[in-house]
């Protein structure tokens, strides 16, 4: 038997995390997997047809990529190791157009993700050092001038300047950058981890306006995006920290939806379109006498309807691996489950028993509501 089976059903979700979407391949890497993201390959791509012609052959060309490829890998592969070292898995790196994104399985302490921050850039400046102190040992240092003309015999030169640069970008105070996390770290010290991420996001975002500004009066198009990247990546990240202060102290019972509407494995597709239409709920737990047997969500309900016909049953349109949360588990915690737009989970007590249902909208209202609670308190207080 799986020793998992024995687990409560919130710690087998945990066993299992979910990947980031649009990322493909799993390459392990000191057992941890390696992804691509679509994106990052329309990339390469876009570098090499750019790349080709000029002074440089298409091997050159190939190498450079492939050494700037390695180099951010390795900078993730340096955050992963040093986690390890505090006992922290690593779920997985996935590699994104302008860098990696190592995703740990829990949130470091204060100290761990200060050296663990650190890592990625000590890596890419000691490939530089390396590769420094081989082109002068060679044939002496490059003028800069000469670096602006790629070619075959300044390869080594630029591969070196492009880990200097990743070096800096990634030092530069603003979430999620590794400055940002380090800057985060550092405020943690002597306050709040909600706090400090927050002051840290808000430091990413005022940053990425001004590298946005600079790119468009210098007509950078590739800085804009960089600053659109920190920028959307700052506010996911303190839209999560403000999430984590307004349900600190909560359990998911108090934030479920406990009035809804179930459907039975034998209904078919036309009775869970009118149950849609009759109520404001989205999703549906389908039940098998008193247990849960999968979840309809409006998405999967309606490429039912359209492929299948009416007459379907939702047995068959149904997902039978749905999202899991105990109704004594920690908000906090709970908060992963339900990120995006329309995300849902059930509330199953330790029986597997029904309890209630936490979808991303309601779960929004509860932190609207904490928020302006809070806010009224301390009005109060101030009065």
């Amino acid at each position: 038997m799986d020793r998992a089976s024995n687990l409560p059903v919130a710690q087998q979700d945990q066993r299992k995390p979910e990947f980031i979407p649009g990322s493909v391949g799993a390459v392990r890497i000191f057992g941890v997997p390696v992804r691509l993201h679509f994106t990052f390959i329309l990339l390469l791509i876009f570098l090499l047809f750019v790349g080709i012609g000029g002074k440089q052959t298409g091997g050159s060309i190939a190498l450079y990529i492939l050494a700037l490829f390695a180099s951010v890998l390795l900078h993730e592969v340096g955050h992963a190791l040093v986690a390890r070292h505090y006992g922290i898995r690593t779920i997985e790196i996935v590699m994104f157009p302008i860098g990696g994104v190592s995703r740990p399985e829990r949130q470091p302490k204060p100290r761990e993700e200060l050296w663990i921050a650190l890592a990625g850039p000590t890596v890419n400046l000691l490939i530089a050092a390396v590769l420094i102190g081989w082109v002068a040992a060679q044939h002496g240092f490059v003028a800069l001038e000469q670096l602006r003309e790629p070619t075959d015999a300044n390869l080594a030169e630029r591969i070196a300047f492009g880990n200097l640069a990743l070096w800096l970008f990634n030092l530069l105070p603003a979430y999620p950058m590794d400055g940002g996390r380090i800057l985060r770290s550092v405020l943690a010290l002597g306050r709040p981890m909600e706090d400090a991420t927050r002051i840290a996001a808000g430091a990413g975002q005022a940053l990425a306006i001004l590298l946005g500004l600079a790119g468009l009066l210098w007509g950078n198009f590739v800085l804009v995006f960089v600053a659109l990247f920190v920028y959307l990546g700052a506010l996911q990240e303190g839209t999560a920290a403000k999430g984590r202060i307004f349900t600190a102290g909560y359990k998911v019972e108090a934030a479920m939806i406990t009035d809804f509407r179930t459907l039975g494995h034998g209904d078919t597709i036309r009775d869970a379109g009118n149950l849609l239409l009759a109520t404001s709920q989205h999703d549906f737990p389908v039940m098998h006498g008193d247990s849960v047997v999968g979840l309809l969500t409006r998405q999967a309900l309606v490429r039912a309807m359209l492929t299948q016909g009416s007459d379907a049953y939702v047995a068959g349109a149904m997902d039978r691996n749905f999202k899991r949360v105990a109704p004594e588990a920690p908000l906090t915690e709970a908060l992963s489950q339900v990120v995006g737009p329309g995300d849902c989970a059930l509330v199953m007590d330790a029986e597997d028993h029904l309890r209630g249902m936490l979808t991303s909208e309601h779960l929004s209202e509860f932190i609207l509501l904490r928020q302006a609670s809070m806010a009224q308190s301390k009005a109060h207080l101030e009065a």
